[in-house]
This record gives structure tokens, C-alpha cells and sequence, in this order.
């Protein structure tokens, strides 16, 4: 069993940033990839950004150029800097970790970008 623990959302200004973070716990485990997704009520959830384990990041076009994303293996954490927020931005942001022990969720953190 792999634990997803997630940190960082909010309420922020449009223009404005904030960093999510995502720890991932357990034992015998290894991440071969970790994505961000978020989610509004009602809708499907929908991919932000993923970093593979070989370093390969991948966009949503919606947040290309805004949004980075990182991770340190040494600590299986994953990151997502957004910066130049919009209300638009405005989601429950998932964690998400493909392991050798299955694909995990965290349980998401609320991210409202409003003035």
C-alpha cells in the first residue's frame, strides 16, 4: 500500500502562485511516474501534468508556460508550481502515483483563484 499526502492549495489572487506538494509513503514500493490532475464538481477529472521516472514532462496546453513540475526521488515527492494563476485555475488538484504496487490518489486539496 502506497499513501499520497498532498499540501500547498489554497486561496490565492488571479496573477498570483502557489506550490503544491505531494509525499508519497509506504513500504517496497517504487514510483515509475507522478502526475498532477484536477477536478471540478461534477466534471471529469483532467490531467495537468505528469513527470515521468526518466525526467520526461508532459502539459496540459491550458497550463503550458505556467505551471512546472518536479519531483525528488530521494524523497517521493512530487511538485507543482503554478505561477500567473487565473480563475480559471480554480479546481480540486489530485495527486497522482504510478508504482510497482498499483496507481494511488491523493485526497485532493482545493485550489481557488479569485480576487
Amino acid at each position: 500500500q502506497v499513501q499520497l499526502v498532498e499540501s500547498g492549495g489554497g486561496l490565492v489572487q488571479p496573477g498570483g502562485s502557489l506550490r503544491l506538494s505531494c509525499a508519497a509513503s509506504g513500504s517496497d514500493f517504487r514510483i515509475y511516474a507522478m502526475a498532477w490532475y484536477r477536478q471540478a464538481p461534477g466534471k471529469q477529472r483532467e490531467l495537468v501534468a505528469i513527470a515521468a521516472s526518466g525526467g520526461t514532462t508532459t502539459y496540459a496546453d491550458s497550463v503550458k508556460g505556467r505551471f512546472t513540475i518536479s519531483r525528488d526521488n530521494a524523497k517521493n515527492t512530487v511538485y507543482l508550481q503554478m505561477n500567473s494563476l487565473k480563475p480559471e485555475d480554480t479546481f480540486v488538484y489530485f495527486c497522482y502515483a504510478a508504482t510497482n504496487r498499483g496507481n494511488y490518489w491523493g485526497q485532493g486539496t482545493q485550489v481557488t483563484v479569485s480576487s
